[in-house]
């Protein structure tokens, strides 16, 4: 029976000593799905293994196993076996032994064939049990063994020897392969620590072992032999350092208790999984932690290092951190322990979005544990898993990396996406191909197009979104181990917070150039750090290229076409709520990124609406994003406050003009009283503004200065109201005068956008009535040559 040990006494003549016989432990699961040959003689498999010094006699190094031969020990036994059956051609493992009844010792032992017998598919854990990775059968009942048993001497002696087999033979060339003949011998084991300290990746090694040895048959494992030698000696290595690890933890939550960190299990019997987020990592989780990274490339990339940082991007556009994690277990439950573990430690508030590689075992962690949040893969991970999975197609087409790139960022549609998806797969004849149609199966989750709908704080659509690894760029590398990761963990911290710092003295101490007269222009570039109102600059100036053609018009939206001139067959549709000010573009950039499209802003422009209304100002890209001043708090300054429903207003107007406009022009009765009104109103619009220009910005103005200043030149005072004459410094006074100044300025500034606006709109009506004109007395005309 497999997977088990079964003892049973068997008399001998009715002697005093007995034997227990005990099939081996063969057709155990191992880590490439192979079986357990030759009592995993070789230590490829990732088992401890000994050395056994090969037993061939000399003189005759072709010798054939007989009845009647004796060795000195049972290992020297099954070593000339195995040298035996490595140059016939066949693979071995010990199968049944028998034991002293008296003291427990081995006295009979059987090496046999390892495809000796038959895989019992009745038993019960196969059939209580789902197998997911099913083994190939390998047992064909080969009758081939060799028994030894010990001698009163202290030898073994062959007792039994069966030489045919009732399969094939390997030949020489493949020998290497079979389990019980692949052994990592000392120097190969040295070289591989010394390679995969320098950060060699297995394959690599294999590579560097090969041409050491003169071919792959000299080496005397394979690759994966040598990938689970590089796991087991790295879990060995790692789990010595765990406890520097924890100390170091320890240490900093005894420094500041908002430190927090924890360990799977008891802190004395850890399964080796271990979170931890400092104050900082909390408290920006709170600014910006609306859409969050997980990366876990770390632990199978060339980093070689189960480590796994959540992150995210400050207000800067700048890589911050949210805590970290070191994982020697990943499984589907760790990943949920993680998981659960990282939402306690930021107050239980989950993300909007979440970016990870593509993995399914994660994919299920994030379903349990984040279920309202947003998944997605990344797409700079996909990208690179196409240059491995489909490295033979890049080299026979050049050009099908382009394609593919083109299809995933520049389809505009989900139409666009599929048929350029599968025009593809058909040109290159990769309809059948499982990887390709594994991440199609997932396209909603990684391809731009399915993603527009929500938040990621990406500055476009179509960027790569390379933001794996991008933290700890340039302090974790290849030959980091957990000793030396302290270190540079701290470094890395320090350097980010330092880019942090100078990029918020940038924004505050260095004014951004103004390219536009645009009042929204200057209004944005007090709110925005200067690289976001870099990237909203560029959208803004670029409307100057586009034209925007109204569509349809139900009297609360409107929809406009917006197209580049001359790229009119490239258009993006705007829905426009003139009395919400809300406009939406099928671009989605604003609900991806944050920022607005130039198609809003393009017709924006033509609707004259001059500042961005607030709700398009995200607090996490402002100047003040860690402030606890809301955003409505700081847009309540007058002068802003007036822009914004000073337009409001305009539009308001304007589309109630086109419409009184669109009716009077219905009939000539209808005309002239239009135009009898409008007439009217001019002359009443008129004297409004004569009486405020007058007496609201003149008078009151300078009734308003005369109250809270009274000047006095001898003296050089300031008398405040309610101060009781209360005398001013020359400082204060300089201050009080550049306050007034400003007020001045913005009142200037007021009147001269409202009148801006208000010739703007006198001139469209102008041009309306004009038109009217011309149409009616075409009318006329006409009637009168029909008559």
């Amino acid at each position: 029976m497999e997977n088990g040990v079964i003892e049973f006494d068997v008399g001998l003549g009715g002697g005093d000593d007995g034997i227990d016989i005990e099939p081996s432990n063969d057709d155990v699961d191992m880590p490439d799905g192979s079986s357990n040959d030759a009592n995993s003689l070789g230590s490829g498999s990732g088992e401890t293994s000994f050395s056994v010094g090969v037993y061939i006699p000399e003189g005759d190094h072709d010798l054939e196993p007989c009845e009647g031969m004796e060795f000195e020990s049972e290992e020297a036994a099954k070593a000339f076996y195995n040298s035996y059956a490595r140059r016939v051609g066949f693979s071995t493992r010990v199968s049944s032994s028998r034991r002293s009844r008296k003291d427990g010792a081995i006295i009979q032992r059987s090496f046999v064939c390892a495809k000796e017998g038959f895989r019992n598919l009745n038993e019960k854990r196969t059939m209580d049990r789902e197998i997911k990775r099913p083994r190939t059968v390998t047992r064909v009942g080969c009758k081939a063994s060799l028994s030894v048993k010990i001698q009163e001497s202290g030898k073994w002696l062959v007792s039994g020897f069966v030489k045919e087999h009732n399969h094939d033979l390997v030949p020489p060339d493949q020998v290497h392969c079979l389990r019980s003949h692949r052994q990592i011998s000392g120097p190969a084991k040295t070289l591989i620590d010394t390679l995969q300290a320098a950060g060699m990746g297995p394959r690599r090694i294999m590579s560097v072992l090969i041409k050491e040895y003169g071919g792959i048959s000299r080496v005397g494992f394979t690759e994966v032999d040598c990938r689970n030698y590089m796991r087991n000696s790295r879990q060995r290595n790692m789990e010595g350092d765990i406890q520097l690890l924890l100390d170091y933890l320890k240490q900093k939550q005894a420094d500041n208790l908002n430190f927090f960190y924890a360990v799977q299990g008891d802190e004395d019997q850890y399964t080796g999984n271990v979170f931890w987020a400092d104050p900082k990592s909390r408290s920006d989780y709170s600014h910006f932690g609306d859409t969050v990274t997980i990366d876990t490339t770390y632990r199978s990339n060339r980093y070689r290092l189960p480590f796994a940082p959540f992150t995210g991007l400050n207000h800067h556009g700048q890589p911050v951190l949210f805590g970290c994690a070191f994982l020697m277990n990943e499984s589907e439950a760790s990943f949920v322990w993680l998981f659960k573990t990282w939402l306690e430690a930021m107050s239980g508030r989950s993300p909007v979005s979440i970016t990870t590689e593509h993995d399914g075992v994660i994919r299920s962690a994030i379903t349990q544990v984040f279920p309202n949040t947003r998944h997605r893969f990344c797409k700079w991970h996909m990208f690179k898993q196409c240059q491995e999975k489909l490295s033979h197609v890049l080299l026979q087409h050049p050009q099908f990396e382009a394609a593919f790139y083109k299809s995933v960022n520049l389809s505009e549609s989900t139409d666009e996406f599929e048929s350029c998806w599968h025009s593809l797969a058909d040109k290159y004849d990769l309809r059948d191909h499982k990887w390709l149609q594994a991440i199609y199966d997932d396209r909603k989750q990684w391809v731009p197009v399915y993603l527009r709908d929500t938040f990621f704080a990406e500055m476009s659509v179509t960027q790569r979104s390379d933001s794996m690894n991008s933290y700890f760029d340039g302090y974790v590398n290849a030959s980091t181990n957990l000793n030396q990761f302290f270190k540079l963990y701290e470094k890395a911290l320090e350097s980010r917070h330092e880019k942090e710092v100078k990029a918020d003295l940038d924004t505050m101490n260095a004014s951004p150039v103004l390219k536009t007269p645009s009042p929204m222009e200057k209004q944005v570039s007090e709110f925005y750090t200067r690289k976001i109102f870099a990237r909203f600059q560029e959208e803004l100036v670029s409307t100057l290229t586009f034209m925007a053609l109204k569509v349809d018009d139900d009297e609360e939206v409107i929809s406009y076409q917006v197209s580049k001139y001359g790229e009119e067959h490239k258009a993006y549709h705007v829905k426009f709520n003139v009395l919400e000010m809300r406009a939406t573009c099928s671009c989605q950039l604003f609900e991806f990124s944050g920022l607005l499209c130039r198609h809003v802003l393009a017709v924006f422009r033509v609707t004259n609406v001059l500042t961005l209304p607030s709700h398009y100002i995200l607090k996490r890209w402002t100047r003040n994003a860690k402030s606890s001043v809301t955003l409505e708090e700081r847009v309540s300054d007058p002068y802003q406050s007036y822009l914004e429903s000073h337009t409001v207003r305009y539009n308001t107007l304007r589309h109630e003009a086109f419409k009184f406009v669109e009716e009077g022009a219905e009939s000539v009765d209808s005309y002239n009283v239009a135009m009898a009104a409008l007439a009217e109103v001019s002359n009443k619009v008129a004297l409004g503004l004569k009486s405020e220009g007058k007496s609201s910005l003149t008078n009151d103005r300078m009734r308003d200065v005369s109250a809270r200043i009274g000047f006095q030149a001898n003296q050089c005072t300031v008398e405040v109201p309610g101060s009781s004459g209360q005398q001013l410094s020359e400082d204060d006074m300089d201050r009080k005068i550049n306050e007034l100044s400003v007020d001045l300025e913005r009142a200037n500034r007021k009147c001269e956008v409202y009148r801006t606006n208000l010739l703007s709109l006198l001139k469209d009506v102008e041009d309306h009535k004009q038109r009217l004109s011309v149409e009616v007395e075409n009318i006329k005309l006409s009637l009168k040559e029909s008559l």
